[in-house]
């Protein structure tokens, strides 16, 4: 497996929180290329700087790269996907927001133009997508899972009780992200 991954957290994030240490030590045994930047938030939060802290890392997105996006993460990469040229491997989201029922908005959100999706690019933009929804989340309602799932004509991959899938309701690990990774990239 010698993809190119990327794990961007959300709002208030970074990057030794949640399941994204695990998987990036996990995904690194296996031979890969993990970066997950430290982008700013909520101070300064917005596409453009986010882009700027990605750009010096433009060069390893390509053909063999997986995109792992965590809430305003994943809005983050479905922006990052309509500006691509190249198609990826792979495009995870997980509990992400796309306006679907409620959403828990920060005002720093706000700086990510709302939830305007070209789901026509986006769809070219990735070979394969992945979506980890929960029904118990309390920033992002399940819809939000759902209706991303429908627009990128992909299955809803749905696990109970998961909450915002953070530190907070016990993701450290994330076993069933990685089996598919490894599954998905053999």
């Amino acid at each position: 497996m010698n993809s190119n991954f990327f794990i961007f957290h959300g709002t208030g994030g970074h990057p030794a929180e949640n399941w994204f240490p695990w998987l990036k030590n996990e995904l690194e045994k296996l031979g890969s290329s993990v970066i997950v930047p430290q982008f700013p938030t909520p101070e300064g939060q917005s596409f453009r700087a986010w882009m700027d802290v990605l750009r010096p890392n433009f060069d390893k997105i390509n053909s063999d790269t997986v995109l792992i996006g965590h809430s305003l993460g994943g809005i983050f990469t479905l922006k990052l996907l309509e500006t691509l040229r190249t198609p990826i491997k792979l495009a995870v989201f997980v509990g992400t927001p796309i306006g679907e029922g409620w959403v828990k908005n920060y005002a720093p959100d706000e700086a990510f133009a709302g939830f305007n999706f070209e789901w026509n690019k986006i769809k070219k933009a990735s070979k394969n997508f992945i979506i980890y929804h929960s029904d118990n989340d309390p920033y992002v309602a399940l819809e939000n899972g759902q209706n991303l799932a429908m627009h990128l004509g992909v299955d809803l991959t749905f696990i109970a009780n998961a909450g915002h899938f953070n530190s907070k309701t016990g993701y450290l690990k994330f076993d069933d992200l990685l089996k598919r990774l490894q599954n998905i990239l053999k």
